[in-house]
């Protein structure tokens, strides 16, 4: 780790909440509030969020499996979501959602018109919102935690 942690303390919890209280209880809202109200379908949820976790390379996030009503991504979906431009396991939103959760990380300058033209035709406006600051926040909080040594201790923020 990059940062001191008292003998004892939490690593996340402390660097999140004790060092810097007004911007880390806000910033663990906005993280929680991406899995609690998504409204977007579980797959393209996890295609995004895998394929920024391998951008990343944030220890957690590549091991964690977001969970719905019981249900999570099938086994093998990490190496799909590696894989996105030609798996075989991915219908046009997951395959789209891998494809913008790459882009927005790694070259964000380049989203032209044609791949708009394929985003508005699969995903709803609200969704594409939703989608972008979804991915915002796991690109910020999962480089933020693995630049300050953090994501090998990482829990995800409990409401």
């Amino acid at each position: 780790m990059r940062i001191d942690i008292p003998d004892g303390a939490d690593p996340i919890p402390y660097v999140w909440g004790e060092m810097v209280p007004e911007i880390g209880m806000a910033a663990s809202n906005f993280s929680l509030a991406v899995y609690a109200h998504t409204s977007l379908g579980l797959r393209e949820f996890e295609a995004a969020r895998l394929r920024i976790a391998q951008i990343n390379g944030c220890v957690f996030c590549l091991d964690w499996r977001t969970e719905r009503d019981g249900q999570k991504v099938e086994e093998g979906f990490a190496e799909a979501v590696a894989d996105w431009r030609t798996t075989d396991v991915f219908d046009d939103r997951t395959r789209l959602a891998a494809e913008y959760a790459e882009r927005y990380a790694v070259d964000h300058h380049r989203l032209e018109e044609e791949f708009w033209g394929r985003m508005t035709a699969c995903f709803s406006q609200a969704e594409i919102v939703e989608l972008s600051m979804s991915i915002g926040s796991w690109l910020a909080f999962g480089r933020l935690n693995h630049v300050l040594g953090l994501d090998s201790v990482c829990v995800l923020p409990r409401g």
